[in-house]
């Protein structure tokens, strides 16, 4: 054999070994089935990941919104009522806490009648009926089933909300509420009275069976807490001096301008929180990109809107109106923001941004003494935003992102006009209960204990009447 043939011979082998080597072992077909199974696995262990990621982050820039609203409510005070403005907003998310913990949560989402949960009254004593988690407890929170994120994810999010509402509060009654006042009305109403009316729209109560809509709260947090912040403005009274003997309004300005612009500024980040991340998941995105851009847009045309009215009725360009304007757009959107077309979140904005200005103004005729807008802002701009969700309802919009959620009006029962009315009826029955339960418990505390600090006090600061303490120790305040 010649060199040449053999190493033929010898490439030959070497193709033809493996072949030969492999085919004398059977085939094995690969388990296709169990595969599937594998990435589909993968892939909905991937999603609630996802979505449980998101609901976490919006859930912390919804809490961040704590810090926008105590440098917003300080900066339109007085310096020498600081420190107790930061003082209560610190100390009401850590009351929220416990009294959602507690019992509020169990109220709001517990399986119960139409009006009120019944069952997993303590968090820890019920469990998640989700599909993350399994269906131990199945029935328990079925108004929260919708959402595939874990129970604590779910907690903490509707949590921060909770907190919100409490927080509205705080502006209205300041700079002359005595601090345990507030923290035991802080208490009750997280416990109770919030949870009450949310049952009845987001837990499954009678309000959202008839198709109440409210996508991320201006009835269910804003107008709450404007309900009991108004409560609570007209049993205390006005401040000091705010009204002259013969009827004016004797201005009482803010100390700090810088801080209520940049705790507004806060409030706008945590707003693409508020609304986006009331979908407590991802999908495809579209529907938190719609929300997060009709927010925005609300936002912006709310800030024009109130510079414009400003400017023609008090001739200037007020920047507490122009806050409290973008503020107003936020608080309008908040319940259509998933229902309606960005051209509608614009104009809703842009009256919202009129509104609070007009609302301030007839707030301070009627001797309704506000410090800081959050009757005009919450509850006048919430009932509007609840209404305009029926006004500007989009049953197309409705359908591709409200629908992602499930909060889509079967369109057989539906039509423009019998929305309105639906939104109507919600916001009477919710303001008539918050409005008159709230008027209850600021009258029973007032006869407990009082609810107003002593005129001296009040003239002198709460800081350090009730804290002993001060915001800017090293300065004198002029015409305290």
């Amino acid at each position: 054999m010649t060199v040449k043939k053999l190493a033929a011979a010898l490439v030959i082998a070497a193709i033809y070994a493996p072949v030969a080597l492999f085919a004398a072992e059977p085939a094995k077909a690969p388990d296709l089935a169990k595969q599937i199974a594998d990435v589909t696995a993968s892939s909905g262990t991937l999603k609630i990941a996802i979505d449980t990621l998101w609901t976490i982050v919006a859930g912390m820039l919804v809490f961040w919104m704590n810090a926008g609203f105590a440098l917003v409510e300080s900066g339109f005070c007085r310096s020498k009522n600081t420190v107790n403005i930061l003082a209560k907003n610190f100390i009401v998310f850590a009351i929220s806490t416990m009294s959602f913990w507690v019992i509020g949560w169990g109220l709001m989402f517990g399986k119960g009648n139409d009006w009120i949960g019944q069952q997993g009254l303590w968090l820890l004593g019920g469990a998640d009926n989700s599909p993350a988690t399994g269906d131990a407890y199945k029935g328990v929170y079925d108004s929260m089933n919708w959402t595939g994120v874990p129970l604590n994810a779910k907690f903490f999010f509707q949590l921060v909300f909770a907190g919100t509402a409490a927080t509205i509060v705080s502006g209205a009654v300041a700079e002359r509420i005595k601090f345990h006042s507030f923290i035991i009305f802080s208490f009750v109403l997280v416990a109770v009275l919030y949870p009450i009316t949310g049952h009845w729209i987001w837990g499954g109560g009678w309000l959202g069976v008839a198709n109440f809509r409210d996508f991320a709260g201006s009835t269910v947090v804003h107008s709450v807490g404007g309900w009991a912040a108004l409560a609570g403005v007209i049993v205390l009274g006005p401040r000091l001096g705010k009204y002259t003997p013969d009827g004016k309004v004797k201005p009482i300005l803010g100390h700090n301008m810088s801080s209520a612009a940049l705790g507004t500024l806060i409030l706008w980040l945590g707003w693409f929180g508020f609304n986006p991340g009331s979908f407590m998941a991802v999908g495809d995105g579209s529907g938190v990109a719609h929300v997060l851009l009709a927010t925005n847009i609300a936002a912006a045309t709310g800030a024009l809107g109130a510079t414009a009215a400003a400017w023609l009725l008090l001739k200037k360009p007020d920047l507490g109106m122009i806050l409290n304007g973008t503020l107003a757009g936020l608080v309008a959107i908040t319940a259509p923001c998933a229902f309606v077309t960005l051209g509608s979140s614009a104009l809703i904005g842009a009256v919202a941004g009129v509104l609070v200005v007009l609302s301030v103004i007839f707030f301070d005729k009627i001797k309704i003494d506000d410090p800081v807008g959050a009757t005009s802002v919450h509850l006048v701009c919430g009932i509007f935003g609840t209404l305009a969700a029926g006004l500007f309802y989009d049953y197309d919009i409705a359908k591709n992102i409200a629908g992602l959620t499930g909060d889509v009006v079967d369109p057989a029962k539906w039509s423009k006009g019998a929305q309105i009315m639906v939104q109507l009826k919600g916001i009477g029955a919710v303001g008539g209960f918050t409005l008159v339960a709230s008027l209850v418990l600021w009258f029973v505390l007032k006869l407990l204990g009082g609810i107003r600090v002593a005129r001296e006090e009040e003239i002198m600061g709460l800081d350090v009447g009730e804290h002993g303490n001060e915001a800017y120790a090293d300065f004198q305040e002029v015409n305290r």
